[in-house]
């Protein structure tokens, strides 16, 4: 069984050793050439130059499209799915780590993000723009009507599996991303994001990250979570306070990009 976990980055960073971790340059086309042993993403089928717009599914969609692995993953160069988190490298998930969950459960995700006070949907327009988010809604609705209502349904829940990370058989990921894009490609038809600055121009990979949980659900797999390794140290305050800036001042927030 061939396992590839791809690990999205933009700039050199320290990588996995483990042969079943290979580092995915995201943006190549963009950015240039790719650092040594990185798999460029703008090579094959690609949308490699819309990596300001997509974020990291820019790699999803290279994985989707030029690797033909037996199981397949998505991690960050920040963070990672892990068994023991504080060991930082060295905990991230195994090969045979990685097998033997597959065998049990359909995807591994990371833990649950919660926001407690908010809900997903109210999360989301307070830190972004609305209009693209109920964009993805009308999407759903015409284009795959039977998702409807578990994406409404997450909308209303106050947590999510977020950052866009999974692990699961080629065949499932190669399905999911065939309809992520297909929601996504859409949205981006009918939004006009000119004006948007930098950090909002980013909106599909923000969009993607609902998208998750609504496949899961609505094809009723099973998942286990598992604990996301951080290689950075996370400023854990003072997203607790840009969270209550957002609900409770968010044109104030929104003006200084929290």
């Amino acid at each position: 069984m061939k396992v590839q976990i791809y690990v999205a980055a933009h700039k050199p960073y320290q990588m996995p050793l483990d042969p079943a971790y290979r580092p995915i340059f995201v943006g190549a086309a963009i950015h240039g050439a790719a650092p040594q042993s990185y798999q460029p993403d703008d090579v094959g089928d690609n949308i490699s130059a819309s990596n300001p717009n997509f974020n990291e599914l820019t790699a999803m969609y290279w994985i989707w499209k030029n690797c033909h692995a037996d199981v397949k993953g998505l991690n960050q160069y920040r963070r990672y799915l892990s068994e023991a988190p504080k060991r930082k490298l060295a905990g991230i998930l195994s090969r045979t780590e990685i097998e033997s969950l597959l065998q049990q459960y359909d995807v591994i995700v990371p833990k649950k993000r919660h926001y407690y006070i908010e809900s997903n949907y109210s999360h989301y327009v307070h830190a972004h723009h609305r209009e693209p988010l109920d964009m993805m809604r009308t999407v759903i609705s015409e284009r795959h009507a039977a998702y409807l209502d578990d994406f409404d349904q997450l909308m209303h829940q106050t947590s999510a599996h977020m950052f866009n990370m999974m692990i699961m058989s080629g065949p499932k990921f190669d399905d999911y991303a065939k309809w992520v894009f297909d929601i996504l490609f859409a949205v981006r038809d009918r939004i006009d994001i000119t004006d948007y600055d930098v950090q909002e121009a980013r909106v599909f990979g923000y969009l993607s990250e609902f998208l998750l949980d609504v496949w899961i659900n609505h094809n009723q797999l099973t998942y286990v979570e598992v604990p996301v390794m951080y290689m950075e140290k996370q400023q854990l305050p003072a997203k607790a306070y840009n969270l209550l800036k957002r609900k409770f001042f968010p044109q104030a927030a929104k003006r200084t990009h929290f």
